[in-house]
């Protein structure tokens, strides 16, 4: 039996909630008790989305438009708070695939923009709409990120754009802490649009022609499991069970969960600046060829 208590009395924020991953976060929390703002780009997506919510005894509204325009990102604030008497919990999962043509090698600069906008401009003007907010009161945002800001699914503005969401929500971890705002990462592994049909398919293929991705990950990323999966993930980052999870980088893949660690930095060589001059080519070659 679902628990409604979890997140009873809650307001919450998905972004990206018409389909995929973000449908089954909105209806995921609102399942379990919370209000909540579904957010998609068209209004069919909303409304099918809002009234399977309704259909399911929970409580939803619905906003269109892109979260990457501002004035779209505080209505969406807004409308929680003013509907559900405050936001408790900011989800994105917003985002577009890359275009087939999106090596560094032939990207376009449209493309290379569209992508970060869509990306990292939602991020943060929803962030900066609800952080002030939050600060008031506590809450969790939970960010979507994804494996490709390692750089082995190649491409441009996807992995550029979840770095930087991975990096700015890191940022914002650090800064809201205090205020007893929660901010993770999830990158999730999951069948959705982005990760379907023929086109998909033989991006993943010829990336490991490539020699970018392993047999092992190329046959996950052509079998990935339901968004339901990933969405529990999502659920108890929104809740007081994940109270003191922030700062965090999470990976949701089916039954899998993981997580990374931080980068750490490790010293190749030190020499004292006030009594040494600058390494010379031949200094720094023999550093790193004893690594």
């Amino acid at each position: 039996m679902t628990d409604t208590s979890l997140l009873a009395g809650r307001g919450a924020v998905v972004v990206g909630g018409g389909s995929g991953v973000g449908r089954a976060v909105a209806e995921l929390l609102a399942a379990h008790g919370a209000g909540v703002v579904v957010n998609s780009r068209t209004e069919e997506s909303v409304r099918k989305v809002t009234e399977t919510i309704a259909g399911a005894g929970g409580h939803a509204v619905g906003i269109a438009g892109s979260a990457a325009d501002e004035q779209i990102a505080g209505s969406l604030i807004a409308a929680c708070a003013e509907t559900y008497g405050g936001i408790d919990i900011l989800i994105n999962c917003a985002g577009i695939a890359e275009p087939r043509r999106s090596s560094i090698l032939d990207v376009s600069g449209e493309d290379w923009r569209t992508l970060l906008d869509s990306h990292l401009s939602t991020v943060f003007h929803t962030c900066r709409a609800a952080a002030p907010l939050m600060a008031e009161r506590g809450g969790s945002i939970v960010n979507t990120g994804s494996f490709a800001y390692l750089g082995d699914y190649g491409g441009t503005g996807y992995p550029a754009g979840k770095g930087a969401v991975t990096s700015l929500s890191l940022a914002m971890a650090a800064e809201l802490k205090q205020s007893g705002v929660r901010v993770n990462v999830v990158c999730p592994g999951a069948k959705t649009r982005l990760s379907t049909g023929p086109d998909y398919e033989e991006h993943i293929r010829d990336l490991h022609r490539r020699g970018l991705l392993d047999e092992v990950t190329m046959q996950g990323s052509l079998d990935a499991p339901p968004p339901e999966h990933a969405a529990a993930l999502y659920l108890f980052l929104a809740s007081d069970a994940a109270r003191a999870v922030t700062g965090e980088i999470f990976i949701a893949a089916g039954g899998f969960v993981g997580a990374f660690a931080r980068p750490k930095m490790t010293a190749i060589g030190y020499r004292d600046h006030a009594q040494q001059p600058p390494w010379a080519v031949e200094e720094l070659s023999s550093l790193f060829e004893n690594r």
